[in-house]
Order: C-alpha cells, then structure tokens, then sequence
C-alpha cells in the first residue's frame, strides 16, 4: 500500500496572508449571514488525500441596527479556533485540493443553508445543484430537511501586505 504525500509547510509569509484572508472572509461570511444561530462546516480534502472537517456553531445579532455593536457569540471557542485554522490553510492552498464551506440557519420551518467553494484563495459561491446534493438526507436515515439557497459573494478586500508579497 503507498504511503500517502507528505504535506509541506507553506512558508511564513503565505500563512500570515491567508490568516489575514481568514479573518476577512469570516468577517463578511458573518456579515453576510446576517442576525441568526448559524453553524458552520467546513471540509477540506488535504494533498495528502486526508479529508478533515471544521465546525462551529455561532449566533449573531444586531447586524440591522447601525448603531448597537454586532453581537458574535461562540458556542465552542475550540472548535471555532479549530475551523479558522482549516480555513487559514484551505485560503492558502498549497496543502489542501479542494474545501467547501457550508452555512446553515436556524429558520422557520426548516433550516437554510448556502455554500462556498474555495478558490484562489478565497470563498466563491457554491452551486446550488451541487450543494442540494451534499445535503439531501440518506434514505432511511433520520434528518432535518434543509432549504438551500444560493450563497452570496463576499467581497474580497486586497491586504496590503500581500499584495506587497506578491509584488
């Protein structure tokens, strides 16, 4: 049986851009995601051909009111960390194939959900045909119907510093 690839580390400077990525994505991901109980998977297929999966389970509110802050709260700083970390690496890409980022929410009667595929180091909305398909329960199996909707772009805001790296 082959051993699987080893996975190189990116370098420093690569990591620092893709952290400063995350942190943008997560920012309009939430934005974008609007007041609610969200919780958010990730899943990432490694070079190493390793799946490995991120969740984590957020509730935002006062995102309509201009003037109250945005109110973030975390079920599980762990698996949170965890998740950012994921995506760090996805954003980077040099150790991950392919990831996919699925949003669902806490709606009446069933829950919504939308996805983002990763890309050039960034989240791109998802098709929604492909996302209706990684959702629909197994036959037999007890789950919760879910309504997908299609994901909304989020603007990638340029980080100096990258764009200083890339020259």
């Amino acid at each position: 049986m082959p051993a699987r690839p080893e996975l190189t580390r990116p370098d420093d400077a690569a990591i620092a851009a893709a952290m400063s990525r995350t942190l943008t994505a997560l920012a309009a991901l939430i934005q974008a995601l609007g007041d609610g109980e969200h919780t958010i998977n990730l899943v990432a297929e490694r070079t190493d051909v390793a799946f490995v999966r991120g969740q984590a389970d957020l509730s935002v509110g006062n995102l309509s009111d201009d003037v109250a802050p945005v109110r973030l709260a975390v079920l599980d700083e762990e698996a949170f960390c965890a998740l950012r970390t994921l995506l760090v690496f996805a954003l980077e890409g040099s150790t991950v194939r392919r990831a996919v980022l699925a949003a669902t929410t806490a709606a009446d009667p069933n829950p919504r959900v939308c996805g983002w595929t990763v890309q050039n180091g960034w989240l791109h909305p998802m098709d929604t045909a492909d996302l209706q398909q990684a959702v629909i329960p197994c036959p037999d199996i007890p789950a919760v119907l879910r309504e997908v909707y299609e994901a909304p772009a989020l603007i990638r805001i340029p980080d100096t510093d990258e764009e200083i790296h890339r020259g």
